[in-house]
Parts: structure tokens; C-alpha cells; sequence
């Protein structure tokens, strides 16, 4: 039994050479590495000691043939027929094969998996053995089998159930580490060597504690499955009890001793309560609850604990989000910034150790990686970032020069919270008397210029906003060429939209300054970044301008005027309300009492609301009609309608073409609004729409509908927008568009255009 094994470990891609140096101290003589995989050569000895004491592994499979050529389902059941398998699976016993691979006629693994199968029940039955049962979820043995480019590995898998699944994590916070990822990330982080110190670990984001129980059994010396009650040995038919037991015995033996001689303090800190009870829990189960400490607080109160010596350096190592999605940004570049500043504050002199999938985000915390090492998250690409904490400076970050007169303006304010912090340092009660801003990062010199721009232009609108009462309307707008965003407020919310860079522009650079901005956003502003939505804005056409780019049905209300509207800014790439024809609205409202109204193109229909509102004085539209081809939208416009209490009776909303439906009605309208996309191509459409091309035909089959002394309002936001000559002389047009920007949008008057149509007298 002490012969040399042929054998197969498995791990996550990219720790394969930390698994190869695993494996060698553990008593394996590692070999070629493979993508996700080392093979090796042991005793039964060693290979068990593996399935008890790796920490990276996967799967340790002792692999019982290696073949090449096989392409066809006969072939692969042929390979598998060749095996005695009497060797290996007990009479009673039930069996599963995982199969992993394809060939040109092998392209499905459950395919893959029955015909191994068969050929291993061929081959049992042809021995004389019973035909073994069946138990794809706990079977007793395991069978591995792999096919690529050919070569086939069959195998005995002698760990079972994923080795990473150590048996202590029932309770799991949001997205948790596989507990050998966390360990890989400890040792490439040189936590067994600091270990061996006694030195400290602190994990200001541990969520379920991963990353603190996976080192706390490092410096406790305890197999990382040792808990663990059954392994894909207990079934196989050559395994060595007496091996196992002495393995197990020495383990324990190792755990005993290492529990009481552990001097490392471990220190995991969460804002989520229930992700540190959930630790708390986990770590219970591991076995070393004394050797860590969770606690409550943020990162933005993270302070080094009090029982530490600060003399003597430890690790700081963490897993924060890092942001599937580009509306999760806002709140995490505050996030990683106030990381950042309270790790120099606390944690002069300590490493740190930051596995993220978003290296640019990495980059807010105003230190510099001397090491980065490439690895996976699930089906994510991650990095871990080792970096040195030094001291805070206050030009952290500062790397872009300000441009002339775009300096700090005179007398512009400071912008500090009046709040004062509140934290206490974890194990004393000692307050923390420092400001909020005076805890955040200083800015670097191209986020100062922006936000002095935001301030600067909030000045400006100030007197105009307390006038008009309008709590919905634009900040900025690309007003810095690098700061190439469009931010609206909706009151207590804010809007960002990135327009897209052009490819002149260095990516990196253009990512730093947007990450600048979200910093800067909140701070300006004085909303909670939580409350800040971005998006990515590129030239939309046809159907994209009307694709869903979530599902949080975050939407709130919203006053304009005598109105309430529903706006969300999460789901879709406009929010509800188009916020630069507000003044348009107003205009409609007070020309629509007493009329019949009609809403072409109508959107979320808030033209339809304000028109059949009207004035307080003279009420509104006598009845509309709004029509739109989207469901979502006509849903989203019955939603406003009820939400100011308009009889559907009187105010009624159609799905259709517009075109289309303008060529068949035969109802009269005194006040049109028209408002077209400036293209189209969507399918519900029996044609393309170019508004430059087509708004001669569009304005002909609205004026066939409007009665002789109506008024069409006819809109779009073609920027290079000419209206048609022979419009012109057919019908009386006024050209309104400079009377329809309220001072939020003065900078860009191209906009949108906008025109009064009206029949020409006596015609």
C-alpha cells in the first residue's frame, strides 16, 4: 500500500503553483501543473494527508488509467470497460461520475458521465460483481473522469465532497469566499509566515468571517478538515483505516497544542449584523472562537484596536464588493477612499492584502501595489493588491494640475459634515473627535476643480430654484471637457450620466476622474451616496434607447409644478421625465384649458398630466388621448395619470405607431404635442424613423388632425435640426426653441428644438 500513486489534485485557476508548493510539504512529490490542477506522486500516506491538511485543494484523485485518443462514445466507454473496477468499489456500494470535458462527438457532460458509467456497470457485470446503484448526490465512491484534446483520465476521488466545503460555513454573508480562495489569498498575502510571529490580522469587511476562520485555523496549526466526519476514502474499496486513524490522531494532537500556543489576535469588523452573527456562528463551528473578535462598525470608523501594541505590524486583509455593475460605483468610491484614509490613520507600518475585482477601484485607496497577482472569483476576474501602509498625506492622490481658472474660487465654501463622529475604538470607549470630512481622503487637485464647478453652477441656480420651487433639474453638463457627465438632482437623489469617451481619451485616465467625481458628488451635495445612480450614456438608437438596464422598480414621486410624476432612475437609460422640456410642460399647461389635447410619442405622458392639470385658475384639457408604442411606458404613463387622480375615462392612453395611427384616426385635437425620437428603428414600427427625414410627413398628418385655430407644439432633440422649407410656406411656424430652456439648461441651447404650428389663415 506504500507503492507510489499516480495522482491528480485540483484547486481554483491560479493558485496552481501555491498548490504544487502545498502538496511538496505535505510529502507529495508534485509534478507537470495543469490549468486548475497539479499532478503528483505519493504514497496512500501522503495522498490522505492531503485530503486532510490542503488548503487550496479541490479534489485529490487518484487516477486509476490515462489514455489517449479517445474521441467517440465507444472509445470512452471502451477506456472505462478496461479498468477492474472490483478493486475499487465495494459490492454494496453506490457510485457517481463526475465528468468533466467534451470532444467533437462528446459535447455534454451528463452524456459524458453515462457513458463512463455504463462502461464501468459493463465491465462489473462482465467480472461477475452486482450492478452498482446509483447516487449523484451522496454517492459512497466518486468517480473522476476528465477528457481534453483527447486524453482521458479516469479516477478514484478521494476527497468526495469539495475539500473547499469545510464544513463550518452554514451561515454565509452576501457573495462569501470559497474558503480554499480565502486561504490561497492568505498565503500569497505571507500570513503563515506572520503567523508564526504571533502577529495580528484585522479584517475591516469580513462579512461571514471567511477570510478570519480560514487564517485563525493557519495559526492554529488545525487541518482545514479536520471536522470533517466522511471523505470519498471512506468508500473506496483498498482504503487503509489504520492509516487514517493515525492521520487523524496526529491532526488533533497538532490542533490541541496549536489552539493553546496561538498568540495571533484576529480582528473582523462588519456593518451588517447579520453577517457578523453569522461569523460569529461559523466561527463557532470551526472551533476557534476564542482566537478572533467580530464587531460592529464601518469602514469610515475603522480604528486599529486598542489591545494591539502599535510597535508590532500585522495584516490587514479583505474581500470589499467591487462593483458588478456600474450603478453600484457611487457609494463604493467613498467606500474604498474612506478605507484608504483610516488604514494610514490606524495601520501605519501593517500590510495589506485587498482581493478585488476592480483594480481602478483598488487605486482610491491612495497607496500603490508592489505586488498584484491575477486570480478568479467564481467566474470574475480578480486581483489581490499587497501594498505597504504608509502615513496619510494631505496631497494624497493629487496627480492632475489644475487648468487656468480652474482653480479654488474665492469664497467658495468648505464642505464639512456638522456631525462628529461618534465611533469608538474597538475594546474602549474612546471617542473619536474627528469630522467627517476631516476622516475623508483629501481630494486631488482635478477633483477639487470639479467640485468647485459644482458649487460654482449651484450658485448660479440658487435664487432661480427658490423662485421657480423646481427641486428636479440639471447641475452640470460636460462643463469640464475631462469630466465628461451629465448630473440632474431629483431632489434628494442625483442622476449621473457618463457620456462615453472617445477613444483619443485614455481609458484609465477617464475612469480615474469619473471615480474623482463620485467622490466628489455626494460630498457637494450633501446627499448620501447611496442616493446617487450613474450611468453609462452612449448614442442610442432604434430599440436600445429603450432596453431595461435593471429590474429595481426604485421609483419615487416627484413634484413639477401642479404635477406629481413617478421618476426611477435605477431601470432604464432616461428616467420618467426629460427634464430639459420642462418649460415646454408649463407652456402646455397653460394653453390646454378647456381643449382636447393629444400626446404623440408620449413617453411616460407627464406633457398629458401638466396639459390635463392645467391652471389652477382655468383648470385643463377637457379630455387626450396619449399615444406611444411601449407597453412600459403607456403602464408608467396610467401610473402618473392615477397619481393625479385623471378620470382614464376622459384621459386615455393608445399603443401604436403613431404614423400609423395618425393616417387611420378621425378625431380632432385643438393643442398637439409632438416630441419624436430623433431615430428609430424599432420592430412594433412598420418603417425606420429619421426625424430630420421624416417630420415633413409627421407635422402633414398632425395638422390633418388638429382643428383650424389649434396650435401644434412639435419638438425633437436632433441637435443639427432644420425645419423643412416647404412646412414653412404651408403653415404658419414659429420657432420657440431659446423661450424653452429654463437657466438650468442655458449652457447647451441646441438641445432641443421647438416649434408653434399653426394653419395658416383662410387656408
Amino acid at each position: 500500500m506504500h507503492d507510489k500513486l499516480d495522482i491528480l489534485v485540483t484547486c481554483p485557476r491560479g493558485i496552481e503553483m501555491l498548490l504544487a508548493d502545498e502538496l511538496g510539504e505535505l510529502g507529495l512529490e508534485p509534478g507537470k501543473t495543469t490549468v486548475a490542477g497539479v499532478n503528483a506522486e505519493a504514497d496512500l500516506t501522503a495522498a490522505y494527508r492531503a485530503c486532510l491538511w490542503s488548503r487550496l485543494a479541490n479534489r485529490v484523485i487518484l487516477c486509476v488509467a490515462r489514455v489517449e485518443g479517445i474521441e467517440t462514445p465507444a472509445q470512452l466507454h471502451d477506456a472505462a470497460a478496461a479498468i477492474d473496477w472490483k478493486q475499487h468499489l465495494p459490492s454494496t456500494a453506490t457510485m457517481a461520475v463526475d465528468f468533466h470535458g467534451r470532444s467533437e462527438e462528446i459535447r455534454h457532460t451528463r452524456f459524458g458521465a453515462q457513458t463512463v458509467k455504463d462502461g464501468v456497470v459493463d465491465r462489473l457485470l462482465a467480472d461477475g460483481a452486482s450492478r452498482p446503484n446509483i447516487d449523484t448526490r451522496e454517492p459512497d465512491l466518486r468517480l473522476y473522469a476528465h477528457l481534453h484534446r483527447g486524453r482521458l483520465i479516469l479516477g478514484i476521488d478521494l476527497s468526495g465532497e469539495s475539500l473547499h466545503r469545510r464544513g463550518y460555513r452554514r451561515d454565509t454573508g452576501h457573495a462569501p469566499l470559497k474558503e480554499n480562495l480565502a486561504a490561497a489569498l492568505l498565503v500569497r498575502a505571507g500570513w503563515p509566515e506572520m503567523a508564526r510571529r504571533n502577529a495580528p490580522l484585522v479584517d475591516p469587511m469580513c462579512g461571514s468571517g471567511t477570510l478570519l476562520i480560514e487564517a485563525g485555523l493557519m495559526a492554529a496549526d488545525i487541518a482545514p478538515n479536520l471536522s470533517r466526519e466522511r471523505f470519498g476514502l471512506h468508500g473506496w474499496a483498498q482504503h487503509d483505516i489504520a492509516c487514517w486513524a493515525e492521520l487523524k490522531r496526529e491532526a488533533l494532537a497538532r490542533a490541541s497544542i496549536g489552539r493553546k500556543r496561538c498568540q495571533s489576535l484576529l480582528f473582523g469588523f462588519d456593518q451588517s449584523p447579520p453577517a457578523l452573527t453569522a461569523a460569529n456562528s461559523n466561527a463557532m463551528r470551526a472551533g476557534i472562537p476564542a482566537l478572533m473578535t467580530f464587531q460592529g462598525g464601518s469602514v469610515a470608523r475603522l480604528s486599529r484596536p486598542r489591545v494591539l501594541n502599535p510597535q508590532e505590524p500585522g495584516l490587514v486583509i479583505t474581500n470589499p464588493p467591487y462593483g458588478e455593475r456600474i450603478g453600484e460605483l457611487p457609494e463604493l468610491v467613498r467606500l474604498y477612499g474612506d478605507l484608504g484614509l483610516r488604514l494610514k490613520a490606524e495601520f501605519q507600518g501593517w500590510r495589506l492584502a485587498m482581493f478585488t475585482g476592480n483594480p481602478d477601484l483598488g487605486h482610491r485607496l491612495g497607496m500603490r501595489a508592489h505586488k498584484q497577482y491575477a486570480l478568479k472569483n467564481g467566474p470574475l476576474d480578480a486581483r489581490l493588491l499587497l501594498m505597504d501602509i504608509g502615513a496619510v498625506t494631505r496631497d494624497a492622490g493629487a496627480t492632475e494640475k489644475p487648468q487656468a481658472g480652474e482653480g479654488r474660487d474665492a469664497g467658495a465654501p468648505e464642505r464639512a459634515s456638522e456631525h462628529v463622529s461618534e465611533a469608538k475604538h474597538a475594546g474602549n470607549a474612546e471617542q473619536v473627535g474627528e469630522t467627517e470630512q476631516q476622516m475623508r481622503a483629501p481630494r486631488s487637485s482635478g477633483a477639487q476643480m470639479f467640485a468647485n464647478r459644482l458649487e460654482k453652477n449651484a450658485r448660479k441656480l440658487r435664487k432661480w430654484l427658490k423662485r421657480s420651487g423646481e427641486s428636479c433639474y440639471r447641475l452640470y453638463d460636460a462643463d469640464m471637457p475631462e469630466y465628461a457627465l451629465a448630473i440632474d438632482v431629483y431632489g434628494d437623489h442625483v442622476h449621473v450620466q457618463e457620456y462615453a469617451a472617445p477613444r483619443s481619451i485614455d481609458a484609465a485616465q477617464a475612469q480615474k476622474r469619473l471615480f474623482d467625481a463620485l467622490e466628489v458628488i455626494p460630498e457637494v451635495l450633501e446627499v448620501d451616496p447611496s442616493r446617487v445612480v450613474i450611468k453609462r450614456r452612449q448614442r442610442q438608437q432604434g430599440k436600445s434607447q429603450y432596453q431595461k438596464h435593471g429590474a429595481s422598480g426604485q421609483r419615487f414621486e416627484i413634484r413639477e409644478g401642479r404635477a406629481r410624476l413617478w421618476v426611477n432612475l435605477h431601470d432604464y437609460l432616461d428616467t420618467g421625465l426629460f427634464l430639459d422640456h420642462r418649460p415646454v410642460r408649463r407652456m402646455l399647461a397653460e394653453m390646454a384649458p378647456g381643449k382636447r389635447f393629444l400626446n404623440l410619442f408620449c413617453y411616460t405622458a407627464s406633457a398629458t398630466v401638466h396639459a390635463a392639470l392645467g391652471t389652477a385658475e382655468q383648470g385643463g384639457a377637457s379630455d387626450s388621448v396619449s399615444v406611444d408604442m411601449s407597453n412600459t411606458y403607456l403602464d408608467w404613463a396610467r401610473d402618473n395619470f392615477e397619481l393625479n387622480r385623471l378620470d382614464p375615462s376622459r384621459h386615455r392612453v393608445v399603443r401604436d405607431d403613431c404614423l400609423r395611427w395618425l393616417e387611420t384616426a378621425g378625431s380632432e385635437f385643438d393643442l398637439i404635442f409632438m416630441d419624436p425620437p430623433t431615430f428609430s428603428n424599432s420592430k412594433k414600427m412598420d418603417d425606420t424613423l429619421d426625424i430630420q427625414r421624416d417630420h415633413p410627413r409627421l407635422v402633414r398628418l398632425a395638422m390633418r388632425r388638429l382643428a383650424t385655430d389649434g396650435t401644434l407644439v412639435f419638438s425633437n432633440n436632433q441637435r443639427r435640426f432644420q425645419i423643412d422649407a416647404g412646412l414653412a410656406e404651408e403653415f404658419e411656424i414659429k420657432d420657440i426653441s431659446k423661450q424653452t430652456f429654463d437657466p438650468d439648461f442655458n449652457r447647451r441651447p441646441d438641445l432641443h428644438h421647438c416649434f408653434l404650428v399653426r394653419h395658416r389663415s383662410g387656408a
